[in-house]
C-alpha cells in the first residue's frame, strides 16, 4: 500500500493486499470513537489528494470495540456491531470481522454503529451514578445497600444490578457520554439525565475524600498530619490501568489538606499524580501506622484480610462485609 494511501481515520484498522487476505482494497475500520463532531459522509481522504469513492476502491465502516478489561470473557465471544458507509463497505468489513468475532450484528450505517457505543456507555454511566445515589440514601437510612442490590437482582426481568463505588475510570465511561452530550448541545437537544449523571460521577471522588475527613475527625484525628493508606489505585479490579482513576483525585485532595497518603496496589507499582509527582506503592502495606485505610480497588486473587487490623477503614468498594468496624461512603 502506498504511503499516500496509508492515511486513515483515528483508531482505524487497515487491510491491504496481504498475501493471506482476499483483495479487499483499502478498508478503514475504526474501532474507537471518532473525534466528536464528525459529520455523516465525512471524506477520509486528505485535502488535495485523490478522493476514492466509498464502496469502490475504499471501504469505510465503523465497529465499536467491545472489550471488558479484567474479564475472562474473550472479545471473540462478544457480538460485534458493524455499519458501513455503503452496502459494499458493510460487506467488506463484515468479511474481516467474521474472522475474529463469534457473531456480527449489522446495522445500516457507521452513525448507527457509533451511536450504539455511545448509548452503551451512557447507559452504564447513568446507572453507576444512580446506584451511588442509592448507596448514599441507604446509608442515611441505616440499610445495607449490598443486601438491597442482591435482593433486587433476584428479579428476572426489568432490573440489572450495578455496584456502587468510589467513581469511574478508564477511557470509556468518563469520556464517551460527554461526546454525545456535547454533540447534541450543538443541535439544541438537551440531555438532562445524562448530564446530571456525569456531574454526579465527576463529584464522586471528592465525596470519598470528604467522607475520609469525616471518619478521621469522628475518630478524634484531624486530617492534617494524618497517615492514610489507599488500597488499590487501578480504576477497576483485575487491571493495571490507572487512566482516569478516581484514586488520583482522592489522594491529591487529602494531601492538599495536610494528610500523608500512601497507596498499596499489587498491580500498579507507580502512580503519577496530576502535579507531576510519582508515587511508589507501599509493597508490604505494613510499613508505618495508618490512621485510616481507604479501600478503593480490591483485585481478585489477593488476600486483603490484613485491612481488618487497622482501626479505621473506609470501604469505598462496598465489599468488606467481614470487616466489622468498616464505614461506608
Amino acid at each position: 500500500m502506498a504511503d499516500e494511501q496509508a492515511e486513515h481515520l483515528p483508531a482505524a484498522v487497515q487491510v491491504g493486499h496481504h498475501p493471506a487476505a482476499p483483495r479487499l482494497g483499502r478498508l478503514d475500520l475504526p474501532v474507537g470513537l471518532h473525534a466528536p463532531g464528525g459529520e455523516p459522509g465525512a471524506d477520509p481522504a486528505p485535502a488535495g489528494r485523490h478522493r476514492p469513492g466509498p464502496g469502490r476502491d475504499v471501504f469505510v465502516a465503523f465497529s465499536p470495540e467491545r472489550i471488558n478489561p479484567g474479564s475472562a470473557l474473550g472479545h471473540e465471544r462478544v457480538a460485534r456491531v458493524v455499519g458501513g458507509a455503503t452496502v459494499a463497505c458493510t460487506q467488506r468489513a463484515s468479511e474481516l470481522l467474521a474472522r475474529i468475532a463469534g457473531s456480527l450484528h449489522v446495522v445500516t450505517s457507521p452513525e448507527v454503529a457509533e451511536f450504539t457505543k455511545l448509548y452503551e456507555n451512557s447507559f452504564r454511566a447513568v446507572n453507576i451514578a444512580f446506584v451511588n445515589e442509592i448507596a448514599d440514601a441507604a446509608r442515611a437510612l441505616g440499610i445495607d445497600v449490598t443486601e438491597v442490590i442482591r435482593a433486587a437482582a433476584t428479579k428476572p426481568y426489568g432490573f440489572m444490578p450495578f455496584a456502587p463505588g468510589p467513581g469511574v475510570g478508564g477511557h470509556c465511561i468518563p469520556c464517551d457520554p460527554h461526546y454525545l452530550a456535547w454533540h447534541l448541545r450543538l443541535r439544541s437537544q438537551p440531555t438532562p439525565v445524562l448530564e446530571q449523571a456525569m456531574d454526579a460521577i465527576h463529584r464522586r471522588p471528592a465525596r470519598v475524600a470528604e467522607r475520609a475527613k469525616e471518619v478521621l475527625v469522628s475518630g478524634g484525628r484531624g486530617v492534617a498530619g494524618a497517615a492514610v493508606l489507599v488500597v488499590g489505585v487501578a480504576y477497576k479490579p483485575g487491571v493495571e490501568d490507572v487512566r482516569e482513576t478516581p484514586a488520583r483525585e482522592i489522594i491529591a485532595t487529602l494531601r492538599a489538606d495536610g494528610a500523608r497518603v500512601d497507596y498499596h496496589d499489587p498491580l500498579v507499582p507507580f502512580l503519577d499524580l496530576s502535579s507531576g509527582e510519582v508515587l511508589e506503592t507501599n509493597a508490604t502495606h505494613r510499613v508505618g501506622n495508618y490512621d485510616l485505610v481507604i479501600a478503593h480497588t480490591l483485585h481478585p486473587g489477593f488476600d486483603y484480610g490484613w485491612i481488618a487490623e487497622y482501626p479505621r477503614v473506609l470501604d469505598a468498594t462496598y465489599q468488606l462485609q467481614d470487616v466489622p468496624h468498616r464505614v461506608l461512603l
